[in-house]
Formats: structure tokens, C-alpha cells, sequence
């Protein structure tokens, strides 16, 4: 089984960074989507134990990144368009809330925060970087859901936005698909400046609806 190449690490190694080393590997792409894992493969190239390992492949499969049968193997889990279309519009909802609930806080500073990352993104798309226009790409809307303050919401955006990730880095490997997003941001950015909320919630809308329609043309469909 391939698994990314890394320096034995030490026997202080904690689960949690078992679980966020596997769970990267997964995101990234470094472990394929149905690609198989043997936890004593796993366990040897961490450097720890087998306990570790599976404590975090089950952790990975309550979050929907592993699949497994009883007895019989533990792989990764697949990526499809389905995917994409079932969490993106419940991410689209969570945002919108959070855009509500910052609304009426909505500092210059956060603004600010905004356009640099969108700023980022342009860059990046100029320098044809799928991978670092991506990056950018979530610092924006991470800004909006951080001017919402609201830890629980951040929680569930945060899990929902593992997936997330791991779909885009699959499909978006041309950096021209992603173009028309900077422009969906720039009328956010624009509604919030003029402290227009309907504009804003529907910018915000309208750039996760592309996003799935992005996504199908990158998928073929």
C-alpha cells in the first residue's frame, strides 16, 4: 500500500496527531479515494502502535473519510459529484447564518480580511496554483464564518469543510474554473461595504450554486 513517505515519529506520538496526520493524508489526496489501509502499515510508518491507528480509522469513519466491513477490509472513501451536491447547499445554509449573525458586527478590519484573501486568490489564479487558490479560497469564507463568533456554527463548518476540501482538491485542477469565484466574492465584499445584507446573502448563495455547477463541469457532467 503507497502511504506518503515520513520520518518514523516518536513513541510520544499522540492519537490526535494520528488522527490529523491520516485525516491530511486522506484530504490531500496523498491516500487515494478507495484506496486500501492495513493499520500495521499505517502503525509502522508513524511509528506507533496499532491502538493509535485504529482509534483514528474509526474516528475517520464516524466522519465519513474511511469505509469499512467488519472483519474483512478499511479503505478510503470514495469521492463523487453526489458528494459535492449533498454538502455543499447545507455549508451554503450554515454561511448564510453565520453572514446573519455577523451582519450587524461587520468591522472595516473584517472587510478588510475578506479582500485579501480574495486578493490572494486572484494571485494565485494569475500564477495558475489550483492548490493555493483553494487555500485562499477558504481563508474568505473562514473570515466570514470567524466574524460570526459563534463556536458551535465554526465547529460544524469546520467538519462539513474537511469534505469540502478533499472534493475540490480532486476536481479542481484547472486554475480557469475557479476565476468566476473571485468575482462572486468581490460582489459579497461590495454588498457588505454598503452594508447591503440582501445583497450580501445573495452573492454568498450565488457563489456556493456555481461551486456545485463548477464542480459538474470539472466531474464531466
Amino acid at each position: 500500500m503507497p502511504i506518503p513517505k515520513t520520518e518514523v515519529l516518536s513513541r510520544t506520538f499522540m492519537r490526535d496527531d494520528v488522527y490529523q496526520s491520516l485525516r491530511e493524508w486522506i484530504v490531500s489526496g496523498d491516500l487515494k479515494p478507495d484506496e486500501k489501509l492495513k493499520d500495521k502499515d499505517l502503525a509502522a510508518q508513524l511509528g506507533v502502535s496499532r491502538t493509535p491507528v485504529r482509534e483514528a480509522l474509526r474516528k475517520l469513519e464516524d466522519e465519513g473519510l474511511v469505509k469499512t466491513a467488519a472483519n474483512r477490509w478499511t479503505q478510503v472513501a470514495p469521492i463523487t459529484i453526489r458528494d459535492a451536491e449533498c454538502i455543499y447547499p447545507i455549508i451554503q445554509a450554515l454561511e448564510e447564518l453565520a453572514l446573519t449573525l455577523a451582519f450587524p458586527k461587520f468591522s472595516a478590519q473584517h472587510i478588510q480580511c475578506m479582500q485579501n484573501a480574495n486578493d490572494d486568490l486572484k494571485s494565485a489564479l494569475n500564477n495558475n496554483d489550483p492548490h493555493a487558490a483553494m487555500c485562499s479560497d477558504a481563508l474568505f469564507h473562514q473570515n466570514l464564518i470567524d466574524a460570526a463568533n459563534n463556536t458551535e456554527l465554526s465547529t460544524i463548518l469546520e467538519q462539513l469543510k474537511v469534505k469540502c476540501k478533499r472534493i475540490e482538491l480532486a476536481y479542481f485542477s484547472d486554475a480557469d474554473l475557479l476565476l468566476a469565484s473571485f468575482e462572486e466574492h468581490q460582489r459579497l465584499i461590495s454588498a457588505l461595504e454598503t452594508k447591503d445584507f440582501e445583497a450580501a446573502n445573495q452573492a454568498l448563495a450565488g457563489n456556493w450554486q456555481a461551486s456545485i455547477e463548477r464542480l459538474r463541469i470539472a466531474g464531466g457532467q
